[in-house]
C-alpha cells in the first residue's frame, strides 16, 4: 500500500514549474507514494491521505482561508531533492501562525517515513489484530498480570477509535488444544523448511514440533482473514493451556507474512510496535525495562543479587524479558537462538528465544494510554550481561540521559526498543497520527 498524495494548485496558477515538480516527486516517492491528479486550491478533494503542495507563492499569503479548509494532512515538498525549499520557510511559518500545521520534510527519508505513515495511517483503518486470552490476570501471578490497561475494555475501545484497527479475540486454551492435535509428521515437514534458517540449542525434538505446531495453529486462524496484521497471547499468565510457548511462531509468521506481534497480548505495545515498524522500516521489539533505579524491586523479580557495575547507574536500566533481551525475528538480530525456557511460569516443554539487537543508538517509545501522545527516549545499547541460574540469562545494558526523569515519566514497565536515533522520524510519524511527542 502506498500513500495517495493529491497535490493542489492556486487557481490560475498551474504552469510548466508545478507540473515539472509533480514529476519529480513522482520519481523520488515511487515506492512510498501515488501522486493522484492535481486540483486546484478549494475545489473538492478525492480520496487522500495528504495534500501535497509541489510549489508555493505569495498567494499563499492570501488564501491561507482555503488552506486551513483543509481536512487532510498537508506535506509540503517544493524541492527537486524531494524536501521542502528553504525559501518557504517564511510561508509556513505564516501558515503555523495562523493554526495551520503543515509537514516540510527537510530530507528525503523524513519525506519517505511522512508517507509510509500516511500508508500506515490508512492501512490500520482495514486491519485486524487477533489477541488470544481467555480470563486475564486471573491466573499465574494474578497479583502482577490484573494490574494491565491492555486488558480492559475501555484500552481496546480507545484503540479502535484512535487508529482504526479492529481487534478480535480468540481463546489461548483452544488455539492450545488445536495446536496438539496436530500430528508430529505435520510439525515434521514443516520443520523442515525453517531447520536450516533456524539456530536451536538445548531443544528436544518434542519441544521443537510443540512450537511449530503452534505456529502452524496460528497460521491457520490467520489464513482465515487476511486482515489480521498484528497478533498476540496471553501466554504466561496463562500459561497452564499450553504446553508450549509462541516465540517461535511470533517470528516465523513475521519473517513469512509480515505479521507484527505483542508478548501477553499488550496491545498498546502492539500498535505502538506496528505504527513505528511500518513508517520508520526499523527493527523494533518489545521488553522489560528495568531502571537502576528501582534496585530490589527490580532484582528480585529477575533473580539477581545485583545490577553491573556502571560509572553511573542511576541513569542505566535493564533490559530483559522471558530470559533474555525479549522476542524478535531472526532478521532484527546480531545473535539468535531457541533455547530451553527460563521462566517458571511456563511449560518445561517452552521454549524461549535468546537473540541480541546490535549495539550502539537504540530509541524507546511508547504510546500514553490515552493514544493521544507517544513518549520517546534516545538511548544507547552498551552491552549485554549474563546471570547463570537467574531469569536475567542475557540481558541488554542501556544508558539514557536522565534516568531519574525517565523513571517519573515512564507509560509501563513494558517499552518498546527501536534500533538506532530515531528521534526526528518518529516526530514526523507522530504528527500524521495526531499525536503529541513527549521526548526525554
Amino acid at each position: 500500500m502506498k500513500a495517495r498524495l493529491v497535490p493542489l494548485y492556486f487557481q490560475g496558477k498551474r504552469d510548466e514549474e508545478f507540473d515539472r515538480q509533480v514529476n519529480c516527486i513522482k520519481e523520488l516517492l515511487k515506492e512510498e507514494a501515488e501522486i493522484l491528479e492535481p486540483v486546484a486550491l478549494g475545489n473538492p478533494l478525492p480520496d487522500a491521505d495528504a495534500a501535497l503542495f509541489p510549489v508555493l507563492i505569495g498567494e499563499a499569503y492570501r488564501q491561507a482561508d482555503k488552506i486551513a479548509k483543509i481536512d487532510i494532512p498537508i506535506v509540503i515538498i517544493t524541492s527537486e531533492f524531494g524536501t521542502v525549499a528553504m525559501w518557504d520557510w517564511e510561508i509556513i511559518t505564516y501558515l503555523n501562525a495562523k493554526g495551520i500545521e503543515t509537514l516540510a520534510p527537510y530530507e528525503l527519508e523524513i519525506t519517505k517515513t511522512i508517507c509510509r505513515a500516511l500508508s500506515a495511517k490508512r492501512e490500520l483503518k482495514d486491519t485486524r489484530f487477533l489477541v488470544y486470552q481467555d480470563n486475564p490476570g486471573d491466573g499465574m501471578q494474578a497479583e502482577i498480570f490484573k494490574r494491565f490497561y491492555w486488558w480492559e475494555d475501555e484500552c481496546t475501545n480507545a484503540i479502535e477509535d484512535k487508529f482504526g484497527v479492529k481487534i478480535i479475540k480468540k481463546s489461548w486454551k483452544k488455539l492450545s488444544e488445536d495446536a496438539k492435535k496436530i500430528s508430529d509428521a505435520e510439525a515434521a515437514r514443516a520443520w523442515e523448511e525453517w531447520s536450516a534458517k533456524t539456530p536451536v540449542e538445548g531443544l528436544s525434538q518434542q519441544q521443537i514440533f510443540s512450537a511449530v505446531k503452534m505456529y502452524l495453529a496460528v497460521k491457520r486462524d490467520l489464513e482465515q482473514d487476511s486482515r489480521i496484521k498484528g497478533v498476540g497471547s496471553n501466554c504466561l499468565n496463562e500459561s497452564f493451556y499450553s504446553d508450549t510457548t509462541p516465540c517461535f511462531a511470533w517470528t516465523a509468521l513475521f519473517e513469512e507474512k509480515g505479521i507484527m506481534w505483542a508478548c501477553e497480548a499488550d496491545t498498546i505495545s502492539l500498535i505502538t510496535k506496528f505504527i513505528v515498524h511500518r513508517s520508520l522500516k526499523a527493527p523494533v521489539m518489545m521488553s522489560n525495562v528495568y531502571p537502576f533505579l528501582l534496585g530490589m524491586a527490580a532484582l528480585k523479580h529477575e533473580k539477581i543479587d545485583k545490577f553491573p557495575e556502571v560509572k553511573e547507574p542511576d541513569k542505566h536500566l535493564l533490559v530483559v524479558h522471558c530470559g533474555y533481551m525479549g522476542l524478535m525475528p531472526k532478521s532484527f538480530a546480531t545473535d539468535w537462538t531457541l533455547r530451553p525456557p527460563v521462566l517458571e511460569i511456563v511449560d518445561k516443554n517452552a521454549m524461549a528465544l535468546d537473540a541480541r539487537m546490535a549495539t550502539g543508538a537504540i530509541t524507546l517509545a511508547k504510546l500514553h494510554p490515552s493514544f493521544q501522545k507517544i513518549q520517546v527516549i534516545k538511548a544507547e545499547l552498551e552491552k549485554y550481561v549474563q546471570y547463570p541460574g537467574s531469569d536475567c540469562r542475557n540481558g541488554a545494558l542501556v544508558r539514557v540521559a536522565d534516568g531519574h526523569k525517565m523513571v517519573k515519566k515512564l507509560y509501563s514497565h513494558h517499552n518498546c526498543l527501536i534500533q538506532g536515533d530515531k528521534a526526528v522520524e518518529l516526530d514526523f510519524m507522530s504528527r500524521v497520527f495526531a499525536l503529541e511527542m513527549e521526548e526525554l
